[in-house]
């Protein structure tokens, strides 16, 4: 074999590596189906935490609210809350999973035939214009005056909807267990009755 065909041939052999280690580092993606399960986040609460605790916490508070039954079957006419924000109390930035949790409330509250979530938008301008935030609604004060407010918007509501993520560490070594908590707290405006739920995911992690 000549020297130029020697070097030809090692250069496309380095290129068809180099292409081989470029392949292999790459990122893909793929598209998930309903029946298989969420990934598990290994540093961070993720999808396989969060879903889980609003399914139990908000199905058992609508259940014991009055029953979820479907959006078609007759009935009375849906009681409105006003979910009036997501407290993040954990040791984790949410990120984009805070907005991920509040809609998926939002959802499962309008489609359960019992209750109806007011839109977000016009809460957000009622709690602009009262200049109060969501922790001053406890008060009965400034619940009277937030709901002056929205009746003027043309959204009265029933009930105040707090929604507050918590978590606890426990350190061993090189391994933590890390109990996240999801706790809603309903408010019945009329009587200044609570009902409180909530629901918890306990999950490990360690080094490698």
């Amino acid at each position: 074999m000549d020297r130029r065909r020697f070097f030809g041939f090692a250069g496309s052999s380095f290129v068809a590596a180099a292409g081989l280690v470029g392949c292999r580092g790459g990122q893909v993606g793929e598209v998930m189906k309903d029946g298989k399960k969420d990934m598990v986040g290994s540093h961070a609460a993720g999808a396989e935490t969060y879903k889980p605790m609003i399914d139990e916490a908000l199905g058992k508070l609508m259940a014991r609210q009055g029953g979820l039954q479907p959006a078609s079957a007759p009935g009375p006419a849906p009681k409105r809350i006003c979910f009036v924000g997501l407290e993040n109390a954990s040791s984790e930035d949410l990120g984009d999973f805070k907005e991920q949790i509040i809609e998926i409330i939002d959802t499962k509250i309008n489609t359960s035939g019992v209750f109806m979530q007011i839109s977000r938008r016009f809460t957000e301008s009622g709690l602009r214009d009262a200049r109060i935030r969501p922790d001053d609604l406890f008060k009965p004060a400034k619940q009277r005056e937030f709901l002056a407010i929205m009746e003027q918007q043309g959204q009265p509501f029933d009930y105040l909807l707090f929604a507050k993520v918590t978590s606890g560490t426990t350190r061993n070594n090189d391994a933590t267990q890390k109990d996240y908590m999801l706790t809603l707290d309903l408010v019945n405006i009329q009587t200044g009755t609570q009902d409180k739920e909530s629901a918890s995911i306990r999950k490990g992690y360690r080094r490698r």
